[in-house]
């Protein structure tokens, strides 16, 4: 793995991490065509790393809405750190059980197995961006027609809506190219949340669950790292942090990008491009890669 290989694809990753696209599939192709493993420990950190430097952007990009709404008085603090967690929750339970079955059916052979076997997998990338893009589509013309029933701008998040959203968020945690941010941020809109209250909302909850997948990947690639003797584990470590630097970079110009389609009511658009996506990914597929 080089600098110059970490620079791409943290690139990638932060364009594409904060818009509805699947970022995670982004990469894995990137990486697919670089000719680097993308199941391997430490490509799975450095993805993780590179959504960390993403995450740092979403605090930057979101803090004064967040202050505002989430923030302006310690009701509303614990009324939105309510629904988070039991967004996170959910979204914990459910992706769990998802991520375990999984190990135990495709994988009920093969000893030691993990979920990020299957990361390389270009042939189970491509239909999860077609799910993420049909969802967005749908949700996006749906949108498009709501004229007489507009969502309130002001209302918050409920309780129940956060509840669905988690969920949603728990099929998301499993599949690369079932984008975590598009299909959060159109469940609200199905739901009548506001487009700017679900975005809010969605990238608050990436901001919680980043940490805990990032300690996850860590203890695999240390657990990687001490049956091979150690010897990368500092390398790979420099090259993730310069790796989360850039995506920081690039995440906030993509959050500026996403914001203003949000608001223009073009969110069905990311929809037509997943599904794009996903043809091209068949077609990688069928020619090896």
């Amino acid at each position: 793995m080089s600098v110059v290989n970490v620079i791409l694809l943290a690139i990638v990753q932060g364009f594409a991490e904060l818009l509805p696209v699947s970022s995670s599939a982004h990469v894995v192709v990137a990486e697919k065509l670089l000719g680097l493993d993308p199941s391997s420990p430490p490509m799975t950190l450095l993805l993780v790393m590179l959504h960390t430097g993403t995450m740092f952007a979403v605090i930057v990009f979101f803090w004064r809405r967040w202050r505002v709404s989430y923030f302006q008085n310690a009701s509303a603090f614990k009324a939105t750190a309510g629904r988070v967690i039991v967004a996170t929750v959910l979204t914990a339970v459910i992706g769990e059980i998802i991520i375990k079955i999984i190990e135990k059916t495709a994988f009920r052979d093969v000893p030691h197995a993990q979920i990020e076997d299957l990361f390389s997998h270009l042939e189970f990338i491509a239909p999860a961006l077609a799910a993420a893009g049909i969802l967005i589509l749908l949700t996006g013309l749906i949108e498009r027609r709501k004229t007489a029933r507009a969502p309130n701008e002001a209302a918050d998040v409920t309780m129940q809506q956060a509840g669905v959203i988690g969920a949603v968020q728990g099929l998301c945690l499993p599949f690369r190219g079932f984008s975590r941010s598009g299909a959060t941020i159109s469940a609200g809109m199905l739901l009548g949340v506001a487009k700017a209250r679900a975005e809010d909302f969605s990238f608050a909850l990436a901001v919680v669950l980043t940490p805990p997948i990032v300690i996850r990947e860590v203890m695999r690639l240390m657990r990687a790292e001490q049956a091979n003797g150690g010897a990368a584990l500092g390398s790979v470590a420099l090259l993730s942090l310069l790796g989360a630097l850039v995506a920081f970079v690039a995440g906030l110009l993509a959050l500026k990008w996403l914001s203003r389609w949000l608001e223009t009511g073009r969110w069905y658009l990311f929809g037509i491009y997943c599904l794009a996506a996903a043809a091209a990914v068949t077609v990688l597929y069928r020619m090896g890669y």
